[in-house]
Order: structure tokens, then sequence, then C-alpha cells
């Protein structure tokens, strides 16, 4: 979940939710720049969050019992093996990707904990296989996953609230081709991004939130009630060439 605190509560937006504004921003993307496997690749951009843990005991609060905020959340392997499991469902470009981002999320913390280090070492064998298999070269896969990178990075700012004020610009992500790519929000409240990416000069995009006016929570229960019963307060942006 991506969790802001507002003047009553908490506002909510769920990670499967957060991988659909990434899938609107990846649809808009130059028809000329789309990476290989298009169908199987923007599957993989929606879905690069998926396969959560069911709502149980407390996995979805922290120990003060206010909602858990991703980036608080601990490596969890079931969710690894359940989003590439998922993946290899539908296609091995799909869970090629999915795993290419499990490795880019955890890498960096090999050799804190064995079962990581296993499903890491795993990867890189399944990565490797896939590719094979498909017959398709790193550079092909690295321009796919650094697109998927890319949406990812630009919902999460979006989501995260991260626009600076006064038109000051933010560095979104290296795109697949690793260059920069800047957002700010003009004084009319469109977005700018400079280079352009999009196929048209101008992008609509949505994600839903629920909105919580309570701070504190006894257990994943009750807040999946709370959940349930909540506003869904829509938020749209707009970007202009």
């Amino acid at each position: 979940m991506i969790i802001s605190q507002t003047e009553s509560g908490w506002q909510l937006i769920h990670q499967p939710a957060h991988g659909l504004l990434a899938l609107q921003l990846a649809l808009a993307w130059k028809v000329d720049k789309r990476p290989p496997y298009w169908a199987e690749t923007l599957l993989a951009v929606a879905e690069h969050d998926d396969g959560q843990v069911a709502w149980e005991k407390q996995n979805h609060l922290t120990a003060a019992g206010a909602p858990l905020h991703f980036q608080l959340v601990d490596f969890s392997l079931k969710q690894c093996q359940n989003l590439i499991q998922i993946g290899l469902q539908k296609s091995r470009w799909n869970a090629l990707l999915l795993s290419m981002h499990t490795s880019f999320l955890y890498e960096s913390r090999r050799g804190t904990n064995q079962q990581l280090d296993t499903f890491l070492d795993q990867q890189q064998t399944n990565q490797s296989q896939w590719r094979n298999e498909m017959k398709a070269s790193e550079v092909e896969a690295n321009y796919a996953y650094k697109f998927l990178q890319w949406c990812d990075a630009l919902s999460l700012a979006l989501c995260l609230k991260q626009i600076p004020p006064e038109e000051r610009r933010l560095e979104v992500s290296k795109g697949p081709k690793g260059e920069a790519y800047y957002l700010h929000q003009r004084t009319d409240n469109s977005l700018a991004l400079e280079p352009w990416p999009f196929e048209l000069s101008t992008l609509e995009v949505h994600v839903e939130t629920v909105e919580l006016n309570q701070l504190v929570f006894k257990s994943d229960h009750q807040l999946n009630n709370a959940i349930q019963e909540a506003p869904v307060v829509v938020h749209r942006w707009t970007f202009k060439r």
C-alpha cells in the first residue's frame, strides 16, 4: 500500500492501482520506441507489484497500528514467488521482466538472508533460460525492463505526491536508453515531461485512492473493513507537451 497522511487520517493507494496508473503511462509511449513483446510488457508493467500476501494477522499494519507503507515492508519470499509464478502462467517474457524487477529490488540486500540469496541465484538462472528460450538478447530484455522501471517511477512520483512546487523540476528516472526525464508542474496544474515520451501531445491519467478517517487500527481485519467502507476519490493528472 502507498500511504499518505491527511488531516483526518490516511490516504491509501493499493499497489495494483499504482500498477494500473503505470499501465496508463506505458500505453501512451511513442509507438516507434516500444519494447518487443508489447502486450506481455504491458502486462508486466501493470502487475509488477502484485502477489501480495493475504489479509491476516498484522501483515498490513505497523507496530503502532498505522497502515503499513510499502517502503516499510520487508522482503517477502512468498510474494516474489507468487508474482513470478503468475507471470509465468501468462508468458516467459512476462515472467522475465517480473523476475528482473525482483532482482532490481533485492540484489543490493544479497548476503543478509539465505533464503533471499537462494532466490536471487534462481532468478539469474531463470532470466538466462527465458531469454534463450525467447531468443531475446540482454539488450532487448534490459530495454523492456528499464521501460517498466520508468513507468513504475513516474507512477510512484504521482502517487507519492513528489511533484515539487513553483515549477521546479524532478528527475523521474532514466529511460530505456539511459536518458534522464524531468517532470514539473505548470501554473495551470498541467504536467510537463522533458523530453516528451508520449505519442500524443496530451495525456490524462488517474488513480483511485481510499480516504480513511481513522489513524490507528487493531488488526488487518479492522483495517480491511475500514477500507471497504471508506470513500474512494479519483485523482487525475494531465500531461501536456
